[in-house]
């Protein structure tokens, strides 16, 4: 993991800094106030470039800091500045294709759009937490709060460092995956947007269901893909400040 800058954030006590692992950038928010080794929320994100992305993750990143935690985030595999993956370009082509045309989106195109993408970024997940926490200002417990929901669930099941997770309930999601649902044992927050009009709301509920967590909460709110309401994200907040703290 190398830092390549570093900027503390006007009034917010919030320090910023850019890194790369291998051909991985990232960014990691620590608080200022922080005395000991804050735990850890990585925060996921759809695969729009963490450019785009960024004011909504700093934004996120300001709620961690002001529970205490430290937040961090990498690009996703084929996004952003990092080098095209055609096979992804071309089911987000056929994606575009069906949706415009009104017809379902077949199981054939979400397995195509989502199961490489979960195969390559769960493991830069993992490689990208090594590196944090090997700092001395991060420590664990860790969390993981939103994004691609099936690279959560994934993570949730492959990696023993994560104790607790929001995620939110906007993605599709393959079928081999609630298979995957069934293994999750962590504590999770789900969000759900009921209106959200590129999800499907049902197959979300039946994602909920069979996550085999003995403790999880479905929060569904009134609204569309980007309307959750802030109380929503302020229960995320309180989630996390009971698991991992």
């Amino acid at each position: 993991m190398h830092f390549t800058s570093e900027q503390r954030l006007d009034e917010d006590g919030l320090i910023e800094r850019e890194f790369t692992l291998g051909e991985i950038p990232g960014i990691l928010w620590t608080p200022v106030s922080s005395s000991a080794p804050a735990p850890l929320i990585l925060l996921g994100h759809p695969p729009l470039g963490l450019g785009r992305m960024y004011p909504r993750l700093v934004a996120r990143a300001r709620h961690c800091a002001a529970q205490g935690f430290a937040a961090a985030t990498i690009e996703l595999p084929g996004s952003g500045d990092r080098p095209r993956w055609p096979a992804i370009e071309q089911a987000r082509a056929d994606l575009r294709r069906a949706v415009q045309a009104g017809e379902p989106v077949s199981d054939e195109i979400v397995d195509a759009l989502v199961l490489p993408l979960v195969d390559k970024a769960v493991p830069e997940w993992q490689a990208a937490l090594d590196g944090l926490l090997s700092l001395p200002e991060i420590g664990g417990p860790v969390g993981y709060s939103g994004g691609v929901i099936s690279i959560g669930t994934r993570l949730a099941v492959a990696e023993p460092r994560i104790e607790a997770a929001v995620l939110f309930a906007g993605s599709f999601v393959p079928r081999a995956m609630f298979d995957e649902a069934r293994q999750v044992t962590i504590p999770l927050h789900v969000l759900l947007q009921w209106d959200d009009e590129g999800n499907d709301r049902q197959a979300a509920l039946d994602l909920f269901d069979a996550f085999g967590s003995k403790e999880k909460t479905l929060h569904a709110n009134m609204g569309g893909h980007t309307g959750v309401p802030e109380f929503a994200g302020n229960a995320a907040d309180q989630f996390f400040s009971r698991h991992l703290k």
